[in-house]
């Protein structure tokens, strides 16, 4: 039976990429966006924390009422913001960063984890060190930040945007880390120079799309003849 997949992003930019990695397996994809409540959460002074999670909360509970089987969540900063003891639902949220935090949990070497967007460096990395202490893993990471580049792709310059990247990803592969992207606009970018410079680049796309699969128990669309 086709599985079905709710999910909420911050931007209509994820869409393709979650589109395009389950596109072999037999599933429908609902797609929730709203840029809005980033906007208002970074800019706006006057909107409270407890504003935004009743948003989240309110968002969250409508996609569920589309009787999907699990609810996917692509914005960190939303995941961050998400109180889930407030929620009234038995459906599963998946959170595009657990996979991605559990496999840089297993990882022994010093590593580099890249953003461009730094309004959400706090909660993703606040989040996973919660996450590592609760499974008593011990990290050694350094956090790298591109600036003045994710308005690029909020601008739909998603070219010169991915150019910004790799650039950087060009010169963070000379050093002697792990290297990994945090966030889904960059996946890309950072498949490119994976190509290119044969040199492993961690990144959350691949990470989730393994955990969904595992998790839903999805299976590959029959090949047609």
């Amino acid at each position: 039976m086709k599985k079905k997949l709710g999910c909420l992003h911050a931007h209509y930019s994820n869409i393709e990429y979650i589109e395009n990695a389950l596109s072999s397996y037999e599933m429908e994809l609902v797609h929730f966006v709203d840029p809005a409540l980033m906007y208002r959460v970074t800019s706006d002074a006057t909107f409270k924390t407890e504003d935004a999670q009743m948003k989240v909360k309110e968002q969250i509970e409508w996609i569920a009422q589309c009787h999907v089987d699990a609810i996917l969540i692509t914005c960190t900063n939303y995941i961050a913001i998400l109180q889930e003891e407030q929620l009234s639902i038995s459906v599963p949220i998946i959170k595009i960063d657990e996979p991605y935090f559990e496999y840089i949990c297993h990882r022994q070497q010093p590593q580099t984890i890249l953003f461009t967007n730094p309004a959400t460096v706090n909660g993703t990395m606040e989040r996973l060190k919660q996450y590592a202490d609760h499974r008593k893993k011990s990290l050694d990471i350094e956090v790298t930040v591109i600036n003045n580049t994710f308005e690029l792709i909020m601008q739909g310059q998603k070219q010169e945007y991915n150019q910004e990247i790799s650039k950087s990803l060009k010169k963070l592969i000379k050093e002697d880390k792990a290297i990994s992207v945090a966030q889904l606009s960059m996946v890309d970018a950072s498949k490119e120079v994976e190509v290119l410079t044969s040199t492993s680049i961690i990144n959350p796309l691949d990470t989730l799309i393994s955990y969904i699969v595992r998790e839903l128990k999805l299976e590959k669309k029959s090949a047609v003849m």
